[in-house]
């Protein structure tokens, strides 16, 4: 795990790259790299890369980055862990590469050699590249399918810049910092930057599973080689009935085969420990991979004492269960104030997710970890999200509003004008029959924090209105599905894959843990472990999935974790965000003072602010 940086001047007249600036890029990133660092230039000064290096597979100084192949063709910047290495380091040897290290990197420089950018179809990590082909005179960018390690580039005609961090190619000061329209009206409807996107017109990210090629003429097209909806499209194709005996079996073996390969590491690997199923069944699967000293990291706040959102009781009946060693952190509301400067500093863009990943990977870096499981991505692979019964609901009750030609306009109208007055209903109802009518947008509605009607009180109207054209949010929304399944379960799950998982949490966990200079690894977050179990949770009963993978285990999880009510890591930020006097601006926009006001769209604003 790591970050990463580089500059290429593609183009003939473009002046060489200023070491000074990369240096600047890849030490704004220290903390994702606070053991070691490297540079590397080319001889003609066109091309240069950074490293910053948290060191969790071949500690040894032989596997420092950037690393270049023995002839010298190649270099590679890689941020992340490559989980299968070992057997492609097998398959290497046995076709006559000689490795001298034990490091994933080096493996991705001589399966290169072998295969260019169809490699990725051999990965099965986390990561985000940059490999230089001396060769081909070209720059290979790629990242890992679900997006869990971020990439970003900005190109100004003449030079190509990337980094792991928004802010770090801010830090290197030749990126413009003009705001993007498009990203911050993705921001207000969901919560977080929509990539492509970012805050800034000049910077943008590389897309989840794809690659991009950038040679003399500058980059191409990207390639995309995953797409989250081509596993669920297939899903149809087993169970439309609750699994047989077979279809656990597979689910069981699958699930602990992911696991075994996210404990892939030189260091310890802890637990982010909740009192949900997820979280319970990794520690479960990860005694059953061997794994006898566990540490468990579980947050709790006073706030929550006594009451059925305190994670801390139950979590505890779960590291008993499984015999690991548990640490219970309190944070409070003074450590809250005084983590605020910094968790802003540390946010590579605006998000209103987070703050409990921040705190729970600084406990864990607290007790020596530098790396540890989540269990996030359990509800988008299980259905465990109301999402899954809302979605398909709403479509079937909104199309019959679409019989009655400007019902849905009017209705909206109304509803957001008499709400004006006297908040009788949610704010988000008034835009019920207009969207809710298909997928896309009635996952806006499910997911959204704000309405596109309502960014006007939040933007410049000139800026929102190019910012809604650019992004076409139900549009943009709509392409996530493609190629589109047939299922509305798996429609459902393509779209919480593909948007809030990868936008919003992995976006999130990233930049909160990597601040701690923390690795966390999400089991569940795996493309061939969709691959294999998605077919056989299709069409169960809800909440049926929970209790196949809370069985996965070859020691069950605890019945009080199965039939908890779900809460997840919560924080008690809405009554912080209430108390705080720093976090008032809210208190100028009059639909944020109403007394229905979700208590997201005030932090939204905030964040924004902020």
């Amino acid at each position: 795990m790591c970050g990463i940086a580089g500059i290429y001047a593609y183009h003939y007249a473009a002046n060489p790259l200023d070491a000074a600036e990369l240096r600047a890029m890849r030490d704004h990133m220290a903390a994702r790299g606070p053991d070691g660092s490297g540079e590397w230039l080319s001889a003609d000064g066109r091309i240069g890369f950074g490293h910053r290096r948290l060191a969790i597979i071949d500690l040894s100084e032989q596997a420092a980055q950037p690393m270049a192949s023995p002839d010298g063709n190649a270099v590679i910047a890689f941020n992340g862990e490559i989980y299968n290495y070992k057997t492609l380091r097998a398959g290497l040897e046995a076709n006559g590469r000689v490795l001298r290290t034990q490091s994933d990197t080096e493996v991705l420089l001589h399966l290169y050699a072998l295969k260019g950018a169809a490699m990725v179809h051999d990965l099965r990590g986390m990561f985000a590249l940059a490999l230089w082909d001396a060769a081909r005179q070209g720059l290979l960018l790629a990242r890992d399918p679900y997006g869990v390690k971020p990439l970003y580039y900005a190109d100004d005609g003449w030079t190509l810049r990337f980094a792991s961090q928004v802010k770090a190619l801010v830090a290197g000061g030749r990126v413009g910092l003009d705001p993007d329209p498009a990203g911050w009206a993705g921001f207000f409807l969901f919560g977080s930057v929509p990539e492509p996107y970012t805050i800034h017109r000049a910077v943008r990210a590389v897309e989840a599973g794809t690659t991009l090629w950038i040679n003399r003429c500058g980059p191409g097209r990207p390639t995309r080689y995953f797409a989250v909806s081509r596993s669920f499209a297939a899903a149809p194709k087993r169970s439309a009935r609750i699994p047989a005996a077979d279809a656990r079996e597979r689910i069981r073996v699958a699930l602990l085969d992911s696991v075994r390969h996210h404990l892939v590491a030189d260091v310890p690997v802890g637990l982010f420990l909740s009192s949900g199923v997820d979280s319970a069944t990794l520690l479960g699967l990860m005694r059953d991979a061997g794994q006898r000293d566990v540490e468990a990291i579980t947050l709790r706040y006073d706030e929550f004492h006594g009451r059925g959102d305190d994670e801390a009781p139950l979590a505890a009946l779960t590291a008993r269960h499984y015999g690991a060693r548990h640490t219970t952190r309190t944070v409070t509301r003074e450590e809250f104030r005084a983590d605020l400067p910094k968790i802003f500093a540390a946010m590579d863009q605006p998000t209103i997710d987070g703050i409990n990943t921040w705190f729970v990977a600084k406990a864990a870096r607290e007790r020596g970890l530098k790396a540890a499981l989540s269990g996030l991505g359990g509800d988008e692979l299980v259905g465990g999200y109301p999402s899954f019964g809302d979605i398909p609901r709403w479509v079937r009750l909104a199309s019959l509003g679409s019989f009655v030609p400007f019902l849905s306009a009017t209705v909206r109208h109304a509803i957001a004008a008499l709400n004006g007055v006297i908040p009788l209903v949610h704010p988000k109802a008034a835009g019920f029959l207009q969207y809710a009518g298909s997928y896309s947008g009635a996952y806006l509605l499910r997911r959204g924090v704000f309405m596109p009607w309502e960014l006007a009180g939040l933007m410049d109207r000139e800026f929102m209105r190019e910012g809604l054209r650019r992004l076409d949010p139900i549009k943009h929304i709509a392409a996530v599905l493609k190629p589109e399944p047939k299922a509305a379960w798996s429609k459902v799950a393509a779209l919480e894959a593909g948007l809030y998982l990868r936008n919003q949490l992995l976006r999130d966990t990233d930049w909160a843990s990597m601040a701690h200079s923390l690795e966390v690894r999400v089991p569940f977050v795996d493309a061939t472990l969709a691959a294999t179990v998605a077919p056989d949770f299709v069409g169960l009963p809800a909440g049926l999935g929970k209790q196949i993978i809370a069985e996965s285990p070859t020691v069950t999880v605890p019945p009080d974790i199965q039939n908890r009510i779900k809460t997840g890591f919560s924080t008690p930020i809405a009554q912080w965000l209430q108390d705080d006097e720093r976090m008032r601006a809210w208190h100028a926009v009059p639909r944020l003072r109403s007394a229905n006001c979700p208590w997201a769209r005030r932090w939204a604003y905030q964040i924004a602010r902020a």
